[in-house]
């Protein structure tokens, strides 16, 4: 079905969903931050990344990230690595040592995470809509890196795998592929890498483990392809063409917790439909999702 729906965005909402990638992480590094308060027993411990943290999921919570918080954002690795040093310091054996060392390992990962993100972000602002150069060996790297992310935040209950012979029951099977015309680059408005990602985590979220997801991206002489697939949950069929709506779930869905705020469809689609191109969405309850986007490149009309 292609997705038609005239979607009509306050200031407000459009702020938030451009601070969208921010939101899913910024709630995970408060819950590891408190994960590593409880192992070391210390509630009081590392105040000011916490702080900083609860300060800015506020902010984009809000649809708000000036200068100020982009800065504050930058730096919350150097006040953790500060205070997690002195609290392991002071730690006096009450908790899990493996338990807090993994915790600070996937914190660690999460905030290299969100350094990138604020890099991608800032690369935004600064370019808009303009279509760039992007290297194939290094987009590639950037989705691996994320999805590495997604598994050391699972904490053991999943691992994402890319060869269908060492899948085991709780694996997911990843495929994926980016392809230039020219092999080795690619162009693309930069928001494009920040929505194909968005998906990639929606096909994730909404399959059990033990699921196939496959994500592509291409870029062709005449435009820019994107398609995401997975055989998770699926989209009821009367609701297909109102999950590009801000904030809305599906009934079969709405009771699953997420740390997101629902706006990754909502941007997958309008930042298509304002870069001229079409999204179409295929799915079957109980048999998964397939998004296809298409984009022409500038001047190929």
């Amino acid at each position: 079905m292609e997705i038609t729906a005239d979607i009509k965005l306050t200031k407000e909402q459009r702020a938030r969903m451009e601070l969208h990638s921010f939101l899913n992480i910024l709630n995970i590094l408060l819950g590891e931050l408190q994960m590593i308060r409880l192992d070391l027993n210390q509630p009081e411990a590392l105040p000011e990344s916490t702080r900083m943290a609860e300060a800015i999921l506020k902010a984009v919570t809000d649809g708000r990230m000036d200068e100020g918080l982009a800065w504050e954002l930058a730096s919350i690795n150097i006040f953790f690595d500060r205070e997690i040093h002195e609290a392991k310091r002071a730690y006096l054996g009450g908790g899990d040592d493996l338990a807090v060392q993994e915790s600070v390992n996937n914190l660690t990962s999460i905030l290299r995470v969100l350094t990138l993100r604020l890099e991608e972000y800032r690369e935004r602002l600064r370019n808009g809509a303009s279509w760039l150069p992007h290297e194939v060996e290094r987009l590639n790297d950037n989705f691996m890196k994320f999805l590495a992310a997604v598994e050391k935040n699972s904490k053991g209950r999943y691992h994402i795998i890319y060869n269908v012979a060492a899948q085991e029951s709780t694996d997911y099977l990843v495929n994926l592929k980016i392809e230039g015309p020219g092999g080795s680059t690619l162009i693309m408005p930069p928001v494009m890498q920040d929505v194909f990602r968005d998906l990639i985590a929606n096909a994730r979220k909404y399959t059990p483990p033990g699921g196939e997801i496959t994500a592509g991206l291409i870029q062709t002489n005449k435009e820019l392809r994107l398609v995401v697939e997975d055989n998770g949950s699926g989209i009821p069929e009367a609701e297909i063409d109102r999950v590009v709506e801000f904030g809305y779930r599906t009934y079969n869905t709405r009771e699953r917790e997420t740390k997101g705020g629902g706006f990754g469809l909502t941007k997958a689609y309008v930042t298509t439909r304002e870069l001229g191109g079409r999204m179409w969405i295929e799915s079957e309850i109980g048999r998964g999702t397939k998004i296809a986007i298409r984009i022409p490149l500038p001047g190929s009309d």
